[in-house]
């Protein structure tokens, strides 16, 4: 998976999630559908994303639990 590709898909969906884009929850499911990649290869580029630091990560405390990422 090409990491590049990966990032600026994302990085236009927080972007374009709002008019102050701050975060969004992102389904890895989806991502893989546009992408026509597998899920295990979408999660493991937006680890790798993560443990770069172009994107940073948290988990909503509350149903439905799901992951926020966010632009540095």
């Amino acid at each position: 998976m090409e990491k590049e590709i990966l990032f600026q898909l994302i990085e236009s969906m927080i972007i374009s999630s709002s008019k102050k884009p701050k975060y969004m929850s992102i389904s890895t499911v989806k991502v893989a559908d546009l992408l026509e990649r597998s899920l295990s290869e979408i999660e493991k580029g937006l680890g790798e994303l993560v443990q770069e630091g172009r994107l940073r990560t948290s988990k909503l405390e509350k149903p439905p639990y799901n992951t926020i990422y966010m632009l540095p």
